[in-house]
């Protein structure tokens, strides 16, 4: 049913202002100086100054009018003028605003040109390029003009400047007597709602309507008036009917209708056609896209066109529900805005193809001006193109998700490049998803579209009249998917030999229908629509799938608002952990840094602010998916949590209903003009004044509401004040420096809060870890993805404020460039002047001299700590003087005892760690290099040491960075470096868990007794590690106890194998203990022995197993030392026996309930066979009441009463018929137990047979522990107590309090190890000798 407008409550009109744009004449000529230099180039090819020439109204209460930014996004390219020779077709684009509450209001401009017909611009146009002929053909260089930079530095005139037809120079050239002069006009729309559909059709026939000689039609006053007072925005869920001007004067207006969005049944407003990007970039495209924008990672959009920039942009974001962008966005970027592209922010821009931020390299147009590309995205919409982030996760469900899109696409018969993969074939073949799987991608380049052919105005509007000006040409052979041409040729095929005839046979049954109807301009935006809503619902179900069930983590405040709001960013609101622990390991490292971004942060605000009555559009679109989907699935499948596809409707409204009818526009000139020659300037300003207040049938009282709202709740770092405002205000110096002022202080306090929160979950990690009662809140992916977060932080850091990219990686070019001045300061090595660019061979030589003028004290302090840090028997280069010296770095070679430490300590500089991370073979670009380089710092804690290092060199600070840089801000940079010193607190082991494939050289130091310090046997050794890797048998150098090998890293060391053949006259040799340091991260281990090695001394064991313990660091999962180390010769009380033992076997059940990731092998094998380990518990234990050397004379060990119990238990095996016998043996049982004890007795047997066989070279107390392990895992230890302790030996070789004797001790014994049998116990293969 059709009513009035003013029936009708609205929120705001259709279009605040209707701009014009232009030239001013009175000025003249003015070249626009924020473009930068243009004087190397043609006058036709510069950039001149435009202005806004009129605008109406003056002013909108709640939209104050921007003239500076308006005109600059109506120009995006600036001002420009062109010939005849040129194509003059208009073109249409759009853009957007961002204001300082974060709000956002839409442009839409037409840019056509008209002949200039002023003989003072047109004379000084021939001037200007007359100069510029006469310095080309002089063989001078232009002002600004750089060597080699294209076709202008040729010297001769008559061979360069050919004015072919067709070239590019006589398109460049002006003659006044010949050639018509043309500039460039913008008529535009500023309006709250990107209804660019209207906006299109209106400026476009608004421009073509105008009459260009005598005859009916109405003025442009008229129809601009209509639409700027007389045409509200509808009501949410109400559709209204406008009209905008004809394509030809004396045709009458053409009603068109517009709808809002009914939230929360039907999605926010979107009116760019997703067609129009899924046809241009393809599925692949747009989802890696879409994962990059949801990482927050910084996009870089390209082409050719402004207005495919501006599509793509808006597309991507709407997509995003129920999450927003909430970070520097500019889909079109001006060109005097180009020193954007410097900001360290996540961001997403367009920038035109044709821009002078885009160089030429020797692979085309590929050289971005921008300071990192760590985390940048860079997609070129014409070709179409992708490079992607280093290290970008999978989206989860990825490959389903593409070929639930295209199901969606094909349904609706979406054209898509041609290397495409279709429905078809889901992949067309065996390799068009091989990377889908992975866990990261690097990158991925599609191929080129080819060439297209330029279409003229005319032929456009051949096409159809009333069809935009930008829309893509009818669908031709060339466009049509080729593969679905061959599959028919196949079908036809087939049906022909088998006898059938294709009438008979459905054709939507053998292939999707591959004509498609063409449309006309209204059914295409229907069907636009329609596809829109299946699109964006098919993305929302994805996130509703995902965060079904996310209500359950959300943290609700228990202060009011007020209180909250203040303390909003100290609090923790999600429970991260829980809700990854409920994910699928392969989705963790997407969900795990997706969780850390500000558009997740923001729903979860939106969500907590829900309680106080202040709802959020996209939350509640997405609340309301959520019940749907609850509802759906009900009970079962919210257990099962399968993924149902979207089956909504997707109808839009008709294109005829419509709820209000705006009338039509009628003349508002009493006397317009007969015809126009050109647009006008200016139009007439009393037939477009406001109507009186009490005439107005608009409401802006709910905008401004809900504005205020924005200013006071929005989150800060949604407030992109000072974005916006460098779009609204003059570009000038003062502007650009609080600029960089805002992006310095941005990165400081993200700085802060990223070292704050890596702090706090690290440690209250190992506080739960300590059995502090502290919470875990942090997963192995998690503390990933945070340091991979920080390497992202340091890139955009470094790329802040860089005067020239050099590289991929702004950190590592810096850190080379220091390397090389290093080098380059020894004065033995001579200088190569093609190696140093002109800012590091200042450098140089400001170091050669500091070198030459100190060289002399240096060497003096070399040998004076040299002289004090001599040691016996010690090998390696020149070491680090550092250590002396109380620092920062904290490593893991912190002593536990007061033992110095006899390895030598490694250097802590800078290039030390540099020369280790260029060995690694693995990493091929710069960008891995300093990641690795950062985690290796990281986890030596010498990251902020070293970086203060590197910025202490003033001069290459100076050479490579701007005054404005985040690097010469010395305040800020010590307290980003203090910041950094925080992290000292905790351990990390970034460097060693993420390169686990690397070759890392390894130190050995053997410390034998003074005893036994040398022997004639050929020793050897092999070490394990927590990655799972062991090494061969490694030999032993001779008459040396200090070497280094080089193996595939080990990880987190655990056990270590030494041994020897027991060959000379002299092979027994007792070792005190042994010391092996990873020479990269200087991780150094002991492995404490005190035992001998040979046959006929200690237990006669030739080959030993020892567990690691760390000099440096105590892991917080290993039970705390007691104050002296056990031996078997330490006889303790059974109730300090009972603790150790309850202990450790509490330490064991503790470390099966942990994370995966913090389930180490090495720490299995502490708790089992560490220095207080459960071996040794246990040892104690048999100890406790043994009669060995009272009885017999003679020492014996505990392997020797295990041998004897075995003996007795074959005797009892092997007299299966008498039970009698059995019961003389000394063994008590009934007819119940007869066969359990037989079983326990045959594997007793069979684990000691075992044992013997392969530990040949194992001494007795090495047998135990191997049967101690393999007991436990075999879950027969607690179960072979009673039947030992029943036999005679028992009784001949244990004293009546002992733990096998007295019956209260031994079902202790039995009770404590018995809940072990729950878990799976899994041992190194170093621990069970291959058993």
């Amino acid at each position: 049913m059709n009513m009035s407008v003013s029936d009708l409550s609205v929120g705001c009109r259709f279009a605040d202002y209707f701009v014009i744009c232009g030239l001013d004449f009175d000025s003249g000529l003015e070249t626009d100086r924020l473009c930068g230099d243009n004087l190397h180039i043609s006058p036709l090819d510069r950039s001149y100054k435009g202005k806004v020439l009129a605008h109406y109204p003056d002013n909108v209460h709640n939209n104050k009018f921007d003239e500076h930014a308006v005109c600059m996004l109506c120009f995006p390219a600036s001002l420009q003028f062109r010939t005849q020779k040129h194509s003059l077709e208009p073109k249409f684009h759009s853009f957007v605003v961002t204001r300082e509450n974060a709000s956002r209001y839409y442009g839409f401009s037409l840019i056509f040109y008209e002949e200039v017909r002023n003989r003072n611009i047109c004379s000084a146009m021939h001037t200007l390029q007359t100069m510029y002929i006469t310095e080309l053909s002089s063989g001078q260089t232009p002002p600004g003009h750089r060597k080699g930079s294209g076709k202008e530095s040729s010297r001769s005139l008559p061979r360069s400047f050919k004015l072919a037809p067709h070239s590019g120079a006589a398109l460049t050239y002006y003659d006044i007597t010949k050639d018509k002069l043309y500039v460039a006009k913008s008529i535009a729309l500023i309006c709250q709602y990107p209804y660019i559909r209207v906006a299109q059709l209106f400026l476009e026939n608004l421009f073509r309507s105008l009459p260009r000689q005598p005859g009916p039609g109405l003025s442009p006053e008229s129809y601009v008036y209509n639409l700027l007072y007389e045409v509200p925005v509808p009501s949410p869920g109400q559709a209204l009917r406008l009209y905008v001007p004809p394509s030809e004067p004396h045709l009458d207006p053409i009603p068109v209708v517009i709808r809002m969005p009914n939230p929360p049944e039907e999605l926010p407003l979107l009116d760019y056609p997703l067609r129009v990007m899924f046809s241009t970039l393809g599925v692949e495209c747009v989802v890696q896209l879409f994962t990059c924008v949801l990482l927050e990672h910084q996009v870089l959009l390209r082409s050719s066109d402004f207005n495919k920039l501006m599509l793509v942009a808006e597309c991507i974001v709407s997509l995003l529900v129920p999450f927003s962008w909430a970070h520097v966005y500019v889909p079109i970027l001006p060109s005097p805005l180009y020193h954007f592209l410097d900001a360290p922010v996540p961001f997403v821009m367009g920038l035109h193809a044709d821009s002078s931020a885009i160089t030429i390299g020797s692979n085309g147009p590929r050289n971005i001006a921008i300071g990192s590309e760590a985390a940048l995205c860079l997609v070129d919409i014409d070709k179409p193109d992708i490079q992607l982030p280093e290290e970008l996760p999978i989206f989860p469900h990825r490959t389903p998700f593409i070929e639930e899109l295209n199901h969606v696409l094909d349904k609706h018969q979406i054209i898509r490049p041609e290397t495409e993969p279709t429905k078809l074939g889901v992949p067309l073949n065996g390799t068009s998803y091989k990377h889908m799987n992975d866990g990261m991608s690097s990158s991925c380049t599609l191929p080129s579209d080819g060439l297209r052919r330029k279409h003229s105005f005319h032929d456009v509007l051949e096409w159809e009249e009333s069809r935009p000006l930008n829309a893509s040409p009818p669908a031709s052979p060339r466009r049509a998917p080729r593969p679905l041409y061959r599959l028919q040729r196949m079908v036809d095929i087939i049906v022909k030999r088998a006898g059938l005839f294709i009438d008979d046979v459905d054709a939507d049954t053998v292939m999707p229908t591959t004509k498609k109807k063409i449309l006309n301009d209204e059914e295409q935006y229907n069907e636009d629509i329609r596809f829109n809503i299946a699109i964006r619902e098919t993305f929302l179900n994805r996130f509703v799938h995902i965060f079904l069930m996310y209500e359950n983590f959300v943290i609700m405040p228990d202060q009011d608002r007020d209180s909250w709001l203040s303390s909003r960013e100290s609090m923790v609101n999600f429970d991260k952990a829980s809700f990854l622990s409920d994910q699928p390991q392969r989705h963790r490292p997407f969900l795990s840094r997706f969780l850390e971004t500000q558009m997740f942060a923001t729903l979860i605000d939106n969500k907590i602010m829900a309680n106080w009555g202040e709802y959020d559009a996209n939350l509640q679109v997405f609340e309301h998916r959520i019940r749907a989907v609850r509802e759906r699935l009900g009970e079962g499948g919210l257990a099962t949590r399968g993924y149902s596809v979207w089956a909504g409707s997707g109808a839009a409204g008709g294109a005829d209903a419509c709820d209000v009818e705006v009338g039509a526009p009628g003349e508002r000139l009493p006397h317009r003009a007969a015809y126009y020659r050109a647009f006008p300037a200016r139009l007439d300003a009393a037939a477009l004044a406001p109507p009186p207040p009490a005439d107005r049938r608009t409401n802006s009282l709910k905008r401004i509401k809900n504005a205020k709202w924005q200013v006071k709740d929005c989150p800060p770092e949604l407030l992109l004040g000072d974005i916006g405002r460098r779009l609204s205000t003059e570009v000038t110096p003062a502007a650009i420096a609080q600029n960089n002022r805002t992006f310095v202080e941005k990165l400081l306090k993200e700085c802060k809060s990223k070292t704050k929160r890596m702090l706090l979950e690290k440690m209250g990690t190992e506080e739960s870890d300590l059995g502090l009662g502290c919470e875990v809140s942090i997963t192995g992916v998690e503390e990933s993805t945070m340091i991979a977060s920080l390497c992202d932080l340091l890139e955009r850091l470094w790329s802040h404020g860089l005067q020239h990219k050099m590289g991929k990686s702004a950190l590592w070019m810096h850190l080379t460039n220091y390397q090389e001045l290093e080098q380059c300061s020894n004065s033995t090595k001579p200088i190569d002047p093609n190696y140093l660019t002109p800012a590091l061979a200042w450098c140089v030589l400001r170091k050669r001299l500091d070198y030459l003028s100190s060289v002399g004290a240096e060497v003096e302090a070399q040998q004076s700590t040299s002289g004090s840090r001599s040691r016996d028997s010690s090998r390696g280069g020149s070491r680090d003087s550092s250590r002396d010296r109380l620092s920062n770095s904290g490593t893991l070679e912190r002593k536990s005892s007061q033992v110095p430490n006899p390895l030598r300590p490694l250097p802590e500089n800078l290039t030390f760690d540099m020369r280790n991370v260029q060995a690694m073979t693995d990493i091929k670009t710069e960008i891995g290099y300093a990641r690795a380089w950062v985690r290796l710092s990281l986890e030596k804690k010498l990251l902020s040491k070293h970086l203060r290092e590197l910025l202490s060199d003033t001069t290459l600070l100076r050479s490579q960075y701007k005054r404005t840089a985040f690097l010469r801000c010395e305040e800020e940079r010590e307290q980003f470096l203090y910041h950094l010193l925080t992290l000292n607190a905790v351990d990390y082991h970034c460097f060693t868990n993420t390169y686990p494939t690397t070759k890392l050289p390894y130190r050995v130091l053997i410390v034998p007794s003074r005893k036994a310090s040398q022997t004639t046997a050929n020793c050897w050794l092999s070490i394990s590690g927590a990655n799972g890797e062991s090494t061969p048998k490694i030999p032993i150098p001779r008459n040396t106890n200090e070497f280094v090998f080089h193996h595939k890293n080990l990880g987190i060391l655990s056990t270590l194998r030494i041994g020897h053949d027991n060959s000379g006259l002299s092979p027994r040799w007792l070792l005190d203990q042994i010391y092996v340091r990873n020479e990269v991260t200087g991780h150094t281990y002991t492995f404490p022995c005190n035992r001998w090695l040979g046959t006929g001394v200690d237990d006669g064991s030739t080959e030993r197993v020892l567990v690691a313990a760390r000099t440096r660091e105590r892991s917080p999962r290993t039970p705390a030392p007691a104050p002296h180390a056990l031996s078997p010769t330490t006889h303790l009380s059974t109730s300090t026996i009972q603790h150790m033992i309850g202990d450790c076997v509490n330490a064991i059940v503790k470390w099966h309930y942990q994370s995966k990731r913090e389930k180490d092998a090495n720490s299995l094998s502490v708790l089992l066979c560490g220095e207080n380990g459960l071996v040794k518990c246990l040892e104690q234990a048999f100890l406790c009441g043994f009669k060995s050397a009272r009885l017999f004379g003679k020492n014996l060990f505990i392997w020797d009463y295990f041998t004897r119990v075995k003996d007795e238990f074959k005797m009892s095996l092997c007299d299966e018929s008498n039970v009698q016998s059995n019961k003389g043996c000394g063994v008590a049982y009934n007819c119940r137990q007869d066969q359990e004890h037989r079983a326990i007795w045959r594997c007793y047997c069979h684990l000691m047979d075992e044992i013997n066989s392969v530990g040949r070279s194992l001494g007795k107390d090495g047998k135990f522990q191997l049967f101690i392990c393999l007991s436990l895992r075999e879950h027969w230890l607690h179960r072979m107590l009673v039947p030992m302790s029943m036999t005679r030996v028992t009784a001949e070789m244990y004293e009546e309090q002992s733990f096998l004797r007295k019956r209260g001790l031994l079902t202790f014994l039995r009770q404590i190890l018995e809940p072990l049998d729950e878990f799976d116990i899994v041992l190194e293969n170093s621990l069970t000798q291959g058993i």
